[in-house]
């Protein structure tokens, strides 16, 4: 994710098998979708599809009937039956996102609270901080975070969205939006590790909409004309047709946009209602996937895991100043020595030349044909035309322009590095 500030739409993934939402756009195949096997959040790798037992069944969103009806193409994704898209296809999804307004269902994201019983912010922000190198305690009324689960060794367990509750009586408490592959590893974390001061209670009976595209705070604001005055990375409370949502300035694919989190019950009224809107379309896992590839944000499971530190990411900006200076987060040895002297590797943007695409898992070489590299996340660039890449090389390979090649089913195809994003952030950063 980009230096600034992002997440949350995150679909995300590491051992699992990616599902494939193909499409006819030139030589170049379709946005991968990937479900992830077990190990973390975002949406990517964690749990691979069906996740769980061997043979359980698939989990249903509330808005599981609203896609039957819309014609949706459905596919397991992190334990769950999802659209990878609808009638209208991938690339007509993606591109209505980007000059629209594209609804996503991404209701199989966990949600969680954690709340102090003390009643005092302070308690459950440092309890946060002992997992996770963030700068909660800073985090005014209303404010969300991007930041990350991790491991000793200072591998991302997950990325997640960490929000202050702003409604009266509850800004002591934080709200918490992780992967759906990584939900039950993070929640089982988090009760371990939390002081006995601090409650995680998990958002069962929630349902979650994102609402992404420049048209996003027009549509919405019909509704709620609070809305135009938020800035991004905010979040508000707010009451639309008798339900409650809580409403984040935020999203995962570049774009402006918004989470809203309500009762799963009010859930499928308020999606026709937004689909009512002439801007309104809905976009599944596909399209998400592509365009959040485009903006140059990680997929869980894909770009980031729990080999890989912030450092080499490119997310060394989610640790603040005086979470450095203490160095009292998990992993912090490594983290502040990549800091200080540079990572081996780095996450970067490739542009392979002509049509072919390049996927997970295809190899990076040098000039000289040296392999230095691997690319994690490749598919299609519905809105930059071509197809695009990341990946990691070797640092001393990572600036913009290098040349290099890529080995794709035995043939080495012309590359050269690129500055991310693929296409620029529209993020509202209006002043509150």
């Amino acid at each position: 994710m980009p230096n600034t500030e992002p997440k949350t739409d995150k679909t995300t993934p590491a051992e699992a098998a990616p599902l494939r939402g193909r499409e006819g756009q030139g030589a170049g195949a379709g946005p991968r979708v990937s479900a992830a096997p077990s190990e973390s959040g975002g949406e990517g790798k964690g749990a691979g599809p069906g996740a769980g037992a061997v043979g359980a069944p698939l989990l249903r969103t509330p808005l599981y009937d609203q896609h039957i009806a819309l014609g949706a193409k459905m596919v397991p994704f992190a334990g769950y039956e999802m659209p990878v898209s609808y009638s209208s296809g991938i690339l007509k999804e993606h591109l209505h996102t980007r000059k629209a307004a594209g609804l996503f269902d991404v209701s199989h994201m966990g949600q969680a609270y954690l709340t102090p019983a003390d009643g005092r912010f302070e308690t459950a922000a440092r309890a946060l901080e002992a997992l996770a190198p963030g700068d909660f305690l800073s985090l005014a009324p209303g404010r969300q975070r991007y930041s990350l689960l991790l491991n000793d060794e200072g591998g991302i367990l997950d990325d997640f969205m960490v929000t202050r509750l702003a409604d009266e009586g509850r800004a002591h408490t934080l709200y918490l939006v992780v992967n759906a592959a990584r939900k039950a590893h993070d929640f089982a974390l988090l009760k371990e590790h939390l002081p006995a001061a601090v409650r995680l209670e998990e958002g069962e009976g929630r349902a979650l909409l994102a609402l992404q595209g420049p048209a996003a705070a027009s549509v919405l604001g019909r509704f709620s004309p609070e809305v135009a005055e938020m800035a991004f990375m905010t979040s508000v409370e707010l009451v639309v047709d008798g339900a409650r949502l809580h409403v984040s300035r935020s999203g995962y694919t570049g774009e402006d946009g918004f989470e809203l989190s309500l009762p799963a019950a009010s859930a499928p009224a308020l999606w026709q209602k937004l689909l009512a809107e002439p801007e309104v379309a809905p976009v599944g896992l596909g399209a998400r996937d592509s365009l959040r590839l485009e903006a140059g944000l990680c997929l869980y499971g894909h770009d980031i895991d729990e080999t890989t530190s912030p450092i080499e990411a490119g997310l060394g900006w989610t640790i603040g100043k005086r979470r450095r200076e203490a160095g009292d987060f998990p992993g912090a040895e490594r983290i502040l020595r990549e800091l200080a002297e540079g990572p081996p590797r780095k996450r970067v943007g490739i542009r392979p030349e002509g049509r072919a695409p390049a996927r997970e898992g295809a190899k990076v070489l040098s000039g000289e044909g040296d392999e230095i590299g691997v690319i994690t996340s490749g598919g299609y660039g519905p809105t930059v035309g071509g197809p695009i890449a990341m990946g990691y090389v070797e640092s001393a390979h990572a600036a913009p322009g290098t040349a290099v090649s890529l080995l794709v089913r035995g043939r080495r195809l012309p590359a050269r590095v690129v500055a991310l994003p693929f296409v620029p952030h529209r993020y509202v950063r209006r002043k509150t």
